[in-house]
């Protein structure tokens, strides 16, 4: 037990309240729910892919090569797949107003959604570059993600995310198993 000894009121009403509110803070504390979200993915060598899905990946290395990154210096490319058969790729557009440029995921499936308004994305490969090399793996930033889920809300279908790094790609089932807990239309309700 600790006793303090206070002289100024003020302060003591200062700490008074302080502890009422860590007291109701920390009685929240003791009632809390707990949720999990797990996901699974798969982890391959670019040997171990289909001939597609590696074609996928070198698209989206490629395209990496052509962004225009010039204050970052870190070049994404990203390809989609489509239930056509068609590949689109697209890559990171930077601009010094920075929340003007856009990541190449979204180009990709803003691309590929303006070419074909009505053909479902099937997958998604992700590459980066700096310095002209091969980067180890990187994920969708948030934006890209809820982008990622609103394309598979759309069509009604999972869209597989491949992320290829240097050694090894991570394969997802679907766009939600990257963003468990997203926001969807409903949530406008």
């Amino acid at each position: 037990m600790i006793i303090i000894i206070i002289e100024d009121k003020l302060l003591l009403c200062i700490l008074k309240a302080v502890f009422l509110l860590c007291g109701a803070f920390l009685s929240k504390l003791w009632i809390m729910k707990t949720r999990t979200f797990e996901t699974t993915v798969q982890i391959f060598s670019l040997e171990e892919l289909t001939s597609e899905d590696r074609e996928l990946c070198n698209a989206a290395l490629i395209a990496a090569d052509d962004a225009y990154a010039i204050y970052s210096h870190f070049h994404v490319g990203a390809a989609v797949k489509m239930e056509n058969g068609e590949i689109i790729t697209g890559n990171n557009q930077e601009n010094a107003a920075y929340p003007s440029g856009l990541c190449a995921e979204r180009v990709a499936l803003f691309s590929a959604s303006a070419r074909f308004p009505h053909v479902p994305i099937l997958t998604l490969a992700i590459a980066a570059k700096k310095d002209d090399k091969q980067t180890d793996i990187i994920s969708p930033c948030g934006s890209c993600r809820q982008v990622l889920i609103e394309t598979e809300k759309r069509f009604g279908k999972p869209i597989r995310v491949l992320l290829f790094g240097m050694n090894e790609i991570l394969e997802f089932p679907s766009a939600e198993s990257l963003l468990p807990f997203s926001f969807f239309k409903e949530n406008l309700m």
